[in-house]
């Protein structure tokens, strides 16, 4: 078996408007844009990665910004809720901003923690949650202090109709679950960004609809040396995972779980400096080698993108 998986690696989403995305994500939530490149299997759309200050694996919620993308609807067999982590301190000020930015934000609590739900622009839900054992991480430079920045993942929550088959996924993973209430429960791994993943189990809700604020994947840190084994852990599960694909900053392999929700396992090298330098991450399109060929087809084909509001 290979090791017991420690978190998460990035989350995937879709968007529509990019410049709104990217505005959002650095100037509102004080990420910084750590890739500026394209979906690999439709490059007529940017690929934007947002994360830390070196875009650290744990840290890097990414998007598909398609400015013709219709609505989603967030339904069973998505993520439902994407969560970052941040200091325990830091609720009062996160309040604040969302408040002057214009984003309407819920303060509640959860298994103990003090949570901020709001959604993007685009209506993707989203979640901040405070804790006191945060890691201090490598927050951006910008315009949120580093005391109060976001210091990465803290987890996903899942919406299932049917919550069995994927929990023993979960736990095939090396997940172990600590919690639960009502209709959620609560799995743990062991890393320190991204080790929370909640389930939702709504057999009445209705299915999610992919499209603009929906989540596309999670992608889970696995390590190159372990990427075949855990081709054989899932087939064990009876389910169908890809070949492994080499997507330049990562090597993934894909799978759809029982419940309906696409997961990736992404491995943590060589990560986003291996073809550009750590002070100049995002700003310019970078394509994997195979695609450099097509750069001015590509080029041709995405809207202007201005990276002004990148913070660094």
């Amino acid at each position: 078996m290979p090791a017991a998986i420690p978190g998460i690696h990035h989350v995937t989403a879709i968007g529509s408007d990019p410049r709104r995305n990217l505005e959002f994500y650095t100037e509102t939530l004080g990420l910084r844009l750590v890739k500026r490149s394209v979906n690999q299997d439709d490059v007529s759309v940017y690929h934007l990665f947002y994360g830390d200050h070196g875009g650290s694996p744990g840290t890097s919620m990414t998007f598909f910004p398609y400015p013709d993308a219709r609505q989603g609807q967030v339904g069973t067999g998505q993520a439902s809720a994407v969560a970052f982590l941040i200091p325990e301190g830091a609720v009062e000020f996160w309040t604040e901003r969302l408040t002057d930015a214009g984003v309407d934000a819920e303060r509640h609590e959860r298994f103990g923690d003090t949570v901020v739900s709001f959604e993007d622009p685009d209506g993707l839900p989203l979640e901040l949650v405070a804790r006191a054992d945060a890691p201090a991480g490598d927050p951006p430079e910008g315009s949120v202090p580093d005391e109060h920045a976001i210091r990465g993942f803290f987890g996903v929550t899942l919406s299932l109709a049917t919550a069995g088959p994927t929990e023993e996924v979960l736990r095939a993973m090396g997940y172990s679950r600590t919690d639960e209430g009502g209709s959620r429960r609560r799995y743990e791994s062991s890393g320190d960004l991204g080790y929370v993943v909640d389930i939702l189990e709504e057999p009445q809700a209705p299915r999610g609809q992919p499209g603009a604020g929906t989540v596309h994947h999670v992608a889970f840190q696995t390590t190159a040396d372990e990427q075949s084994e855990w081709r054989d852990v899932l087939s064990g599960q009876g389910l169908r995972p890809t070949e492994i694909i080499d997507r330049k900053w990562f090597e993934s392999v894909y799978v759809r779980e029982h419940g309906g929700v696409l997961f990736e396992f992404a491995t943590e090298e060589p990560g986003y400096t291996v073809d550009e330098e750590l002070e100049e991450l995002g700003e310019r399109l970078v394509l994997p080698e195979w695609l450099e060929d097509r750069r001015g087809e590509i080029e041709a084909g995405l809207p202007d993108l201005s990276t002004e509001f990148n913070s660094r």
